[in-house]
Parts: structure tokens; sequence; C-alpha cells
């Protein structure tokens, strides 16, 4: 009876409240419900291929997935392995990422969480991580925001592909900048030395991947890999909602 109960009051939610796309807010028809996105969004989003080099996943349209061939991290020494993107920061994942970080966006990281979870299950699988970790933010700037999106990523990414979520085995314990506020000239050295592992036990041997909303230059994904490797890690692959061209 309990049960019943609980249909009827998400078939009454339904009625009163139908599903809408969390990029565009049109009314979703029932065969999108289960993703959150309409079908447009999802084409624009979220290609099912993303076609990018497997070190650093910047967009390279003309061939050349290897880090020789890549302009974009071809001489730079990124200290991750792989990296596995959801879509391009320029095809409007950028206005959604900036409004995970408002208050009461929850609901969005979410949707975003699930979509990239689902859209690359293939390729985060063939990573064979044992190990999730997010970006972490600086107590300050978290107490100011309330939220860090790369923990909600991080957490749906967990549940979809059954492996832990180690949320504080990697701090910030220095301030930076916002990367997004200095060129890419600048930012490795914005953020050289922010991060530390508090937990070198929970990834000695461990393959990680590691979870960011945005990745430009790679700066801030290479310091933390760089860190975590220190501290005894096999691995370190990243993924990320949106890919930005940062070179």
């Amino acid at each position: 009876m309990r049960q019943g109960i609980s249909v009827l009051a998400t078939a009454c939610r339904g009625l009163l409240f139908p599903p809408r796309c969390a990029a565009c807010d049109v009314e979703l028809l029932e065969a999108d419900g289960s993703w959150s996105f309409c079908a447009d969004c999802l084409t624009r989003l979220a290609p099912l291929a993303w076609p990018g080099c497997r070190r650093c996943g910047a967009e390279v349209i003309d061939g050349g997935f290897s880090p020789e061939r890549c302009p974009c991290c071809k001489g730079l020494s990124l200290r991750f392995d792989a990296a596995v993107i959801l879509g391009s920061y320029h095809a409007g994942l950028g206005d959604l990422v900036l409004r995970m970080k408002r208050p009461m966006q929850n609901g969005l990281s979410r949707a975003m969480g699930r979509l990239l979870a689902e859209r690359r299950r293939e390729e985060l699988r063939g990573l064979g991580a044992s190990l999730i970790v997010p970006i972490p933010m600086f107590w300050a700037r978290w107490l100011r925001r309330g939220i860090n999106n790369p923990d909600v990523l991080a957490g749906c990414l967990g549940q979809s592909l059954g492996i832990s979520v180690r949320r504080h085995v990697l701090i910030k314990h220095r301030n930076t900048l916002p990367q997004a506020h200095l060129p890419p000239s600048r930012r490795f050295e914005n953020v050289r030395g922010a991060f530390r592992v508090r937990d070198a036990h929970a990834v000695r041997g461990a393959h990680v991947l590691l979870v960011d909303d945005v990745l430009t230059t790679g700066a801030t994904c290479s310091e933390a890999a760089k860190m975590l490797k220190q501290a005894g890690a096999a691995s370190v692959a990243v993924a990320v909602v949106a890919r930005a061209q940062g070179r």
C-alpha cells in the first residue's frame, strides 16, 4: 500500500509540476525524462563521442589524438594520464557550469553528473579507476558558496560506476586567485603547491579518477594529480563536464 501511495504521489507531482529540461527549461517529453535534458540540449551539450585528445581532452577535429600531435598539450608537462570530457564549454556547457556555482543549483549539478556518467560510461569504465577524488575548494571559499560542484559530480559518478568516492583525501590548503581571471601562462604558477594529500594510505596504489567541472589549461588538475602521484597513486585520470580551449 505504501508503494502504491508513493507511485500515486509521483504521478500527481508530474501532473502539477511536469519535468523540465535542466538546460533550456522546456517541458520534457516522457521519453526524455530519464536524462533531465531535452533531446536538442543532449545533442548540443553532450555529443555521443567526444572528438578530443585522449591525454588532455582538447577538441581535435582533424585527427591527432596523441600528445605528439595535439596542439594543446604538445610540450606541456601534464601530470594526469588521460581525460574524459562530456562536451565543449563553448557549446553552451559554460553557461550551465556558471549556473552550477550559484546557490540552490544542486539539482543542476546532479543532472550534469548523471549525464557525464551515462554519456561517457564506456570511457570511464575503461580507465579502471578504483577511487574517485573531487578537486577540493579552499575552506573560506566553501564557506561563502556552501557547495563544491566537483563534490556533487564525483558523487554521481561514484554511484553510477560503483566506485568509492573520497572527498577529503585531497585538500586545498592555500587559497589561490580564480584561474578564470588569469592568462593561461600564469595558471600553473597560481596553483603550484596549493594542494595536499591528507591520507596517503587511501591513495597508495590506487587508480584515481579526479573530477572537476571545467578543464582549460589543465593546470589545476595537473597540480592535484602531481600530489596524488607523490602520495603513491598508481595513475590519475581526469573527468570533467566541460573542456575549454586554454592555450
